[in-house]
């Protein structure tokens, strides 16, 4: 499954499938998975009520991309397509079992080096993020012990006026 990136916005509508994102497919997968366009596949969710409920919205306005669980999707894919057909139409073409499982199995490797290459960007902003917030934590402390300097000499120059005085014009 593709996963959405920070700029898109993403809508759980079944958050059951929160953490279980591997058993989702998008329509547009699904209908290449088993070999009809995706209009089929938009036609399907429009007329049939036992379509599998969309689990997951990702993107923006009208460029939304929807996600089902991917095992309901290939039930209701099956029972479409072994339908008997009328007279007047021909038979659904069938794609072999083996080819619906060489293209499942590159779809699988398509996904892995997608997440591998994810998960080094994240581990390079991560590794970032540490980096910087050690920096800052270094700075807060700089900053901290310049003040308490402050202060302390403040107060000893508070605790003796004339010592001020004394020390201007030894620098004078």
């Amino acid at each position: 499954m593709t996963t959405p990136d920070d700029s898109e916005s993403v809508t759980w509508l079944r958050p059951e499938y929160k953490g279980r994102e591997h058993e989702l497919i998008n329509l547009a997968a699904g209908a290449a998975l088993v070999g009809v366009t995706r209009s089929a596949v938009s036609n399907w969710a429009k007329r049939h009520s036992n379509f599998p409920k969309i689990v997951l919205l990702t993107g923006m306005g009208d460029r939304r991309t929807k996600y089902v669980p991917r095992a309901e999707f290939l039930d209701f894919a099956r029972s479409q397509l072994n339908k008997k057909r009328g007279p007047n139409r021909p038979p659904a073409p069938r794609r072999p079992a083996a080819t619906l499982r060489a293209e499942e199995i590159a779809h699988a490797q398509r996904q892995i080096e997608r997440l591998t290459e994810l998960e080094a960007r994240q581990a390079a902003t991560l590794a970032n993020t540490r980096r910087a917030l050690k920096k800052h934590r270094a700075r807060l402390q700089r900053a901290k012990r310049r003040l308490a300097e402050e202060v302390a000499a403040a107060r000893q120059v508070g605790a003796d006026p004339g010592k001020e005085v004394l020390d201007r014009r030894s620098k004078g």
